[in-house]
């Protein structure tokens, strides 16, 4: 397959980053989990008890942090600094505390900036939520992927039942929130680009989900 830049939207709980993962084990691309990025700052802010709505102190934090992945005998690992925070970032509170600090434009344009030098050289798959339409509209191939609510809770309870952690309903409760926040913020709101294929996940495994998509890479370059 010719490298390409291809990005894979959609909401909380719609399998993106499984699929984008396989996808890009497939094709041998490079594999950017962009909201990882936000959940890194959302975690750093709450480790210094930085509130959310004080955009001069993200910014600070933002232009302050060395935010990476790197590949380790675990698979791709954010780290910031020297430290993994990885694992970290995957907890309800960081989870709806990267909803809030996503909205702020100041820290959107740090991540964005961060985002475009990783796609420069293509033959890579970025998972996020504006990525086809706003990171980069001219992505070669653009994916959004949608469940239903249910669905997508279900999903993220099994992630947080791992951890012991949250009820089904909580869970619920705050996709239902999350959705909400991101569809209807006026900067960068959750929605697919013009050109997107959309794909329903609901009701199909994650290797279903890729072979769709390998499927339609195909017949592009036919």
């Amino acid at each position: 397959m010719e490298p390409m830049l291809i990005t894979i939207d959609g909401p909380a709980g719609a399998g993106k980053t499984t699929v984008s993962r396989m996808l890009a084990d497939r094709l041998g691309f490079l594999y950017v989990d962009t909201g990882a990025l936000y959940r890194g700052v959302a975690f750093e802010a709450a480790l210094r008890g930085i509130d959310p709505e004080d955009e001069k102190a993200l910014g600070a934090l933002a232009a302050s942090l060395a935010l990476r992945f790197a590949h380790t005998e675990s698979g791709i690992r954010l780290f910031s600094g020297e430290n993994d925070i990885t694992d970290k970032i995957r907890t309800p509170e960081i989870t709806m505390l990267a909803s809030a600090v996503s909205a702020k434009p100041v820290i959107r344009q740090a991540l964005l900036d961060m985002q475009k030098r990783l796609g420069q050289k293509k033959a890579a798959v970025f998972e996020g939520r504006d990525m086809g339409t706003v990171v980069f509209p001219d992505a070669d191939v653009k994916f959004f992927l949608v469940a239903a609510l249910e669905a997508r809770a279900k999903r993220r309870f099994l992630e947080y039942e791992d951890a012991g952690s949250q009820r089904f309903e909580d869970v619920l409760e705050d996709m239902k929130k999350r959705d909400e926040n991101d569809s209807s913020r006026a900067i960068a709101p959750l929605q697919p680009a013009g050109d997107a294929v959309i794909i329903d996940s609901t009701n199909l495994a994650p290797e279903e989900v890729v072979d769709k998509m390998m499927d339609f890479l195909r017949s592009r370059q036919n």
